[in-house]
């Protein structure tokens, strides 16, 4: 059984991948568009300056874990034992793949639109790629966006964007995308690679350290 959980005031959802995939191959099979977000300890920080975007994440249909530090600080003890968010989506991946299901792409740089066409012939040829976009914050057309999108007949939107500008165009336009599902991955997932010392690791470490003091700040708060 679902429990949602809340984290810095967003009710995340304790799916193990398999009871996440089930639920969204039911989206897949309703109408209207059903919206799916995949947070990261970084989106949850964003967002707590943001609580009026907040708001309108907690009417998605489902909001899931993108890592496992955010369950383990929510510490809940009755939590499944495994929520592999990177299991989740393979599987995903393998049921628009397997379906021939067709997919619509938002991303933020040519390159990183390469490198997800890349990622996407390689590994699930099957997915049927109809339409790829440039989204960004500055000179956003969302009107044309939105009617690119419905123009193309998609089964699902596959957002790649950063927080808040994922989360903050499917909460303005939802009501107008004529699609099965739309699922915000975030930035990250089809960014190339660059090398670097320890991939960012101090930094990393640093954003989770401040996660987890706010997260004993909104405990204290919550029992005060």
């Amino acid at each position: 059984m679902n429990e949602k959980i809340n984290v810095l005031g967003v009710n995340i959802d304790s799916f193990t991948a398999k009871e996440a995939m089930k639920e969204t191959i039911a989206f897949l099979e309703s109408e209207p568009v059903s919206v799916i977000d995949v947070v990261s300890v970084d989106a949850l920080m964003q967002m707590n300056d943001l609580p009026e975007l907040k708001e309108k994440m907690n009417e998605f249909d489902m909001i899931l874990p993108g890592e496992k530090l955010i369950l383990e600080a929510a510490e809940e003890p009755e939590l499944p034992e495994e929520i592999n968010m990177e299991l989740y989506l393979k599987m995903f991946m393998r049921y628009l793949h397997k379906n021939h299901k067709r997919l619509y792409l938002l991303v933020e740089s040519e390159e990183e639109g390469q490198e997800a066409f890349r990622y996407l012939q390689k590994a699930y040829s099957g997915v049927q790629l109809v339409g790829l976009a440039k989204v960004s914050a500055e000179g956003r057309a969302d009107d044309m966006l939105v009617n690119a999108i419905n123009g193309s007949e998609v089964d699902c939107v596959l957002s790649a964007l950063s927080v808040p500008l994922q989360e903050d165009f499917i909460a303005k336009n939802r009501n107008l995308l004529d699609a099965r599902v739309w699922i915000g991955v975030g930035k990250k997932i089809f960014s190339p690679r660059k090398p670097g010392f320890g991939q960012g690791k101090i930094a990393k470490y640093l954003l989770n350290h401040i996660f987890r003091r706010e997260m004993e700040k909104n405990k204290l708060k919550m029992k005060s």
